[in-house]
């Protein structure tokens, strides 16, 4: 290809044709960056921290208590993962990223927030406890698990490209927070209280707030995705990683006051549950901006020739998407698998363009014609099969 990238032609020149089905080959996923390499090293760490951590469990919850709020703390996890995961459904996130945000937020926030906490603790002894409770405990837990969403950002920048990846990497960091933080909660209402007060803990926790954490660090992800929209990079991500932290600390601090300094219950219905619908309305309305720039990115490769305007409209919504695999099913073959295939790189393709057009990534064009490539070897399958 005689220009750096598919769309890059002169503006008079004739648009290119469509490329023939490509050759039988596996097509490579763009090569991660060394930031990558860095994010495996802190993930085999984290993993032996989190034996360490379950062996503690073990220890000192002992093994009847850690194994009940183990399996009662993934009961609302399981809730919140299904959530996020209808959020990523659009664009979704490399699997090890997932992966990683979710042990940072079990593991090291978790362990980063206990030794700050210890350390607190030892130097500054009789501390009133809603001192900590609504001060403390919501700025050193935001910022151990915002760390790990900045963590994302720097080291895999090509796979934070806006605000709904930022909410997702935050909503996962939170999940895996909540998740250990249940089982120190779980097990000592367990053993202080017996079951009737581990149901009442359970209830509070993971029935009226499985999503509590996962707002607060949420809102430090669509800081950093915003930023990322923008173009930053490096130390100019950093004013608005605290702009979101400052958000987040602020509503954890509000949920933690509602449980010291009011009436939960009355705060949480007038209050929590108003922020929550707002949080959720805020989501959907960040998915139709990501569906509106996939469009807008399609529709440039149909200018050009690459796609049809039936296909933009198909890939680029939902109710496009399916009709697409409904039509997929009726035809002879696995043509669904393809499909899906097809709607993945097309939606990946459309990320890779709005990268070269705002020149924040140097290998934007080059996975721009790998995922160009793909996309017309699915687009061939779900044709000719």
């Amino acid at each position: 290809m005689p220009f750096p990238s598919p769309l890059a032609q002169p503006a008079r020149m004739t648009p290119t044709a469509p490329p023939p089905a490509p050759p039988r080959r596996d097509l490579p996923l763009p090569t991660p960056t060394g930031g990558r390499v860095v994010l495996w090293v802190i993930a085999a760490v984290l993993l032996i921290a989190a034996l360490g951590l379950a062996l503690y469990f073990l220890a000192f919850l002992g093994p009847v208590a850690s194994i009940v709020s183990a399996v009662l703390a993934l009961i609302p996890l399981t809730l919140v993962l299904l959530a996020i995961r209808i959020v990523d459904r659009w664009e979704p996130e490399p699997r090890g990223l997932i992966a990683f945000a979710l042990v940072w937020g079990a593991v090291a926030s978790v362990v980063l927030a206990l030794g700050v906490d210890l350390v607190i603790t030892v130097m500054a002894p009789g501390l009133p406890e809603a001192l900590g409770t609504v001060l403390q405990a919501p700025i050193v837990e935001e910022i151990a698990k915002g760390a790990g969403v900045l963590l994302i950002f720097v080291a895999a920048r090509r796979a934070f490209d806006g605000p709904v990846d930022g909410v997702v990497y935050g909503a996962l960091v939170g999940a895996g927070f909540a998740f250990t933080e249940n089982i120190l909660y779980f097990a000592d209402s367990l053993i202080t209280g017996g079951v009737e007060n581990a149901a009442v803990t359970f209830f509070l926790r993971g029935v009226l707030s499985p999503f509590a954490h996962v707002m607060f660090t949420a809102v430090t992800g669509y800081a950093l995705g915003r930023a990322a929209r923008t173009g930053a990079r490096g130390a100019a991500a950093l004013g608005p990683w605290v702009l979101g932290l400052v958000g987040a600390i602020g509503l954890h601090a509000l949920w933690n006051g509602s449980t010291v300094f009011a009436d939960f219950f009355l705060l949480y219905a007038t209050l929590q549950i108003p922020l929550f619908v707002l949080f959720i309305v805020g989501v959907v309305l960040l998915r139709r901006e990501e569906a509106r720039l996939t469009r807008a990115r399609l529709s440039d490769y149909a200018m050009a020739g690459w796609f049809s305007p039936a296909e933009v409209e198909m890939l680029a919504t939902g109710a496009g998407r399916s009709r697409a695999l409904t039509w997929a099913r009726s035809l002879p073959g696995d043509r669904v698998s393809a499909m899906r295939r097809f709607i993945v790189e097309a939606t990946a393709l459309a990320a890779a363009r709005q990268r070269v057009i705002t020149g924040r990534d140097p290998h934007a064009a080059r996975d721009e014609r790998v995922f160009l490539e793909r996309a017309t070897r699915a687009r061939h399958d779900v044709l000719l099969g």
